[in-house]
């Protein structure tokens, strides 16, 4: 991996000095200087092809309300600056994954359209606040948990791959909101079968920025009703994950037992009910498992092309992105942006289906755009992706749509469609804590 030449003096210091300690202050300075107030360089790179940040999108677009359609494309007028095809893809190897390459090797109707890279991320000034305090007051504790952190991107100057990972895992989304979706799962031949039509309610109460002597550790708390298909209707499953993976809960109700029980396992390469058992716990999301079964390592900083501002996959019908081989490349939008790249490997004695996995992780708002994972043979198996859209009522620049595509049995899989949704993420007043309840499941499951 070659690792970028144009770091900031301050952080080509520290990238690859590890250790588990907090930024120092004169580190800590830079926020808001020469890094922007989650810590990506503010500079644009020496080709130009990345621009400064000039403090992201946080503007909606007229007309927009909140619970509405999400599709505005607030850059529609842009034009590919180049289209990567088989044909032309070894001239820009070095700012593509093994899983995209793997993918133009594979299909030649896949194709990678980048345009202008702009750099949307934002959040509120009380996140940037928090931040600025977690810099230089966290630090991994034990089994890889962080401590000191609350309400921000907890090290937004990483000198460890666990680090960046913790960023990506509590990376600003919001605080609470619901999100309609289907899922489906396209076979090797080429045909779409949806997996779940159902409604997500999520919260993040470590982002509750007035409640931090309540806070016990429990940062994400999601509840999932499927109302389809017809053979899943009724399902249901809630989970909360704590910075402490081993007070991590999760259950799930069965309308046919009509009895919602306790997941056993629900972490790491367990499939989860979320997707029909398609993904695997930690595959949410490019990654939401447990950190403790790998040795993390930053790998490097470097300009990757990855998916980005994609609005336009939020417009249309679910058939328009749904490919029979991959989504839709008119409706994915690619960026050059940089990226911090993070290797895991399986610590001896620990199993799991991928023993080795690649991150790539977006500097500006720390969003899990790419990764890739290796099975125990050594084969590159699966390349996951998300699709960031820049939502500037919160502000914020993350993920709703995520998937992957198996490079080995040629199915692939898209999670957290929301195309044919009214209501595309939307902001919610906070849910009550009944809402994650057992009773709660069980209600909502019944038809």
């Amino acid at each position: 991996m070659t690792r970028m030449k144009h770091l900031p003096a301050a952080l080509a210091a520290i990238l690859f000095a590890g250790g588990v300690y907090a930024a120092t202050a004169e580190e800590a300075a830079q926020l808001g200087k020469s890094l922007t107030p989650l810590g990506a360089e503010k500079a644009g790179n020496k080709d130009g092809t990345i621009p400064a940040w000039d403090g992201g999108l946080a503007k909606p677009a007229a007309g927009f309300t909140n619970g509405g359609k999400r599709d505005q494309d607030p850059f529609a007028g842009d034009k590919p600056v180049v289209s990567i095809t088989a044909k032309n893809m070894e001239q820009h190897a070095d700012k593509l994954s093994d899983g995209s390459k793997a993918m133009l090797k594979k299909y030649p109707s896949y194709r990678i359209d980048v345009y202008p890279t702009r750099r949307t991320a934002a959040a509120p000034d009380w996140v940037y606040a928090n931040t600025a305090k977690n810099a230089t007051r966290a630090k991994l504790g034990d089994k890889l948990v962080p401590e000191g952190a609350y309400a921000g991107i907890p090290f937004p100057i990483p000198k460890t791959g666990a680090e960046v990972m913790w960023n990506h895992l509590l990376r600003w989304r919001g605080t609470d909101w619901q999100k309609p979706f289907r899922s489906y799962l396209t076979t090797a031949a080429g045909k779409p079968v949806m997996t779940v039509d159902g409604t997500a309610d999520g919260s993040m109460p470590y982002y509750y920025k007035d409640a931090a002597d309540k806070f016990n550790g429990t940062y994400w708390t999601i509840r999932l009703v499927n109302s389809g298909p017809p053979i899943r209707a009724g399902e249901a499953i809630n989970g909360k994950l704590n910075l402490d993976p081993e007070k991590d809960s999760s259950y799930v109700y069965l309308p046919g037992q009509r009895r919602t029980r306790k997941l056993p396992n629900a972490c790491c390469d367990t499939p989860t009910p979320a997707t029909a058992g398609v993904m695997s716990f930690d595959e949410v999301d490019i990654f939401g498992g447990r950190l403790d079964r790998f040795d993390w390592k930053i790998l490097g900083k470097k300009e990757m092309y990855i998916p980005y501002n994609s609005n336009r996959s939020l417009k249309g019908k679910d058939a328009d992105l749904l490919g029979p081989n991959h989504l839709n490349p008119d409706g994915v939008r690619w960026e050059l942006h940089r990226v911090w790249v993070v290797e895991a490997k399986l610590k001896a004695g620990q199993r799991h289906l991928a023993p080795r996995s690649v991150y790539y992780i977006d500097e500006d708002s720390w969003t899990g755009a790419l990764a890739d994972r290796w099975d125990a043979n050594g084969q590159l198996w699966k390349t996951l992706w998300s699709l960031p859209v820049t939502m500037p009522d919160l502000p914020a620049t993350t993920s709703i749509t995520f998937g992957f595509y198996d490079l080995v049995s040629g199915t692939w899989f898209v999670s957290d469609l929301v195309t044919e949704k009214a209501v595309q993420y939307k902001q919610v007043p906070r849910w009550p804590e009944a809402t994650w309840s057992q009773e709660a499941l069980s209600g909502a499951g019944l038809r």
